[in-house]
């Protein structure tokens, strides 16, 4: 057997495509959409403008729990100031590496007993399997980093969350004081094996 001494061939003009470096996690849903995950960054505050810019109203009215006509610079400020630790917000992106799709907030106490945890969905990109993707991202990042439980405060309107987070195994229940929402929670402590 020889063996060559010439290095790899440069591949042709049709072998060749671009590559895009990413630090961000691959995803893939059940459905084949392939999307990207990474936490948030300073510099995110332009493109996450833009994402909550296709984002419905009624969708922004879910998410922070008010009727709310745009995401303004106070609030995007407080999105993005995160301490990666107590506080996290996820970002989902297409495989362009630029453009958002989703977001995942997730803030804990000081001991990390129990973490809220709120997603929004770019309207465009709904029905795609992604939100179930992206959530068991978040739920198993927010065990990784030690918290206990995660609450979720759902308006009882939001059907598709509460539905697949009922899915994901988190459970249901009247949000103390408030007829209007239901508050949803996922135990992140492992199970104990029966003996």
């Amino acid at each position: 057997m020889s063996v060559s001494t010439k290095g790899p061939t440069a591949p042709t003009p049709k072998e060749r495509h671009n590559l895009i470096v990413s630090k961000s996690i691959p995803m893939t849903t059940r459905t084949g959409f392939e999307f990207h995950v990474r936490p948030v960054a300073p510099s995110d505050e332009e493109a996450l403008a833009e994402f909550f810019n296709h984002v419905t109203r009624d969708d922004l009215r879910f998410r922070f729990l008010s009727p709310i006509p745009e995401v303004g610079k106070e609030l995007l400020s407080y999105l993005i100031n995160v301490d990666h630790d107590h506080k996290e917000d996820f970002l989902a992106l297409d495989i362009d590496d630029k453009t958002i799709i989703a977001s995942a907030m997730i803030g804990a106490n000081e001991d990390k007993s129990i973490a809220e945890v709120a997603i929004v969905v770019r309207s465009d990109y709904k029905h795609r399997g992604m939100s179930w993707t992206f959530l068991e991202y978040v739920i198993s990042e927010a065990r990784r980093s030690g918290i206990k439980k995660l609450q979720s405060i759902e308006s009882r309107e939001n059907h598709a969350a509460i539905e697949l987070e009922r899915e994901m195994g988190f459970t249901a229940k009247s949000y103390p004081g408030d007829a209007t929402l239901m508050l949803l929670e996922f135990d992140l402590t492992p199970s104990r094996p029966e003996v």
